[in-house]
């Protein structure tokens, strides 16, 4: 696993540097918090045989790409495209592939930005290049798949029908609150503009 921790090292450095400078350009932090894991190497089994797999190094490495992951919570959904754009501009990072859970959302309602990307790593044998997994959300979209995972990962039976078509209802409920907040905040920003302009 050192690998992937030394990854999620040099993935926290850009992530300050993120921020350091879009305070700089909007003179406020979109970011509300972020949390790093390593995925446990019993996760990583189970994901290994779901995919019809040995449970080995190799296959792991080959095709797992969020061993190592990066949760970036933001404050508005702006603000998570905002934060992609400045991590695809780093030179260090290759894209490998992007999936935009909020334009397309799943079908059970979930709602997030994932970027799977490569990081080169410098090791005793020479430099890797190592997957990591960045997942964006705003507050509310973080509050509701942190619940959904609990109902549906802490429950050893299927759960209920009715219970995931009200947990894909809430979802929708979130996807509106964060669009009401949203534009609530472009109407802040847009009267504070028109006060400066008027106070030069």
């Amino acid at each position: 696993m050192l690998p992937y921790t030394s990854a999620l090292k040099v993935v926290n450095m850009y992530i300050d540097t993120i921020e350091e400078e879009l305070f700089t350009y909007k003179r406020q932090n979109p970011i509300e918090h972020v949390k790093s894991r390593l995925k446990r190497p019993s996760s990583i089994a189970r994901k290994l045989e779901k995919k019809g797999l040995e449970p080995t190094l190799e296959n792991a490495v080959k095709y797992i790409d969020d061993i190592a992951g990066v949760r970036i919570v933001c404050q508005f959904q702006e603000d998570i495209y905002r934060v992609a754009d400045v991590i695809k501009k780093f030179e260090n990072i290759r894209i490998v592939q992007i999936k935009d859970y909020i334009a397309n959302p799943k079908e059970n309602g979930y709602r997030s930005y994932h970027m799977h990307v490569e990081i080169p790593v410098r090791m005793l044998h020479g430099e890797e290049m190592v997957k990591v997994e960045f997942q964006l959300r705003t507050v509310a979209m973080d509050f509701w798949a942190s619940l959904e995972h609990k109902i549906r990962y802490k429950n050893e039976s299927e759960i209920p029908d009715h219970i995931g078509s009200e947990l894909k209802l809430c979802a929708t409920l979130v996807e509106k609150m964060d669009s009401e907040m949203q534009h609530l905040n472009n109407e802040i920003e847009q009267l504070n503009l028109i006060t400066q302009d008027s106070t030069n």
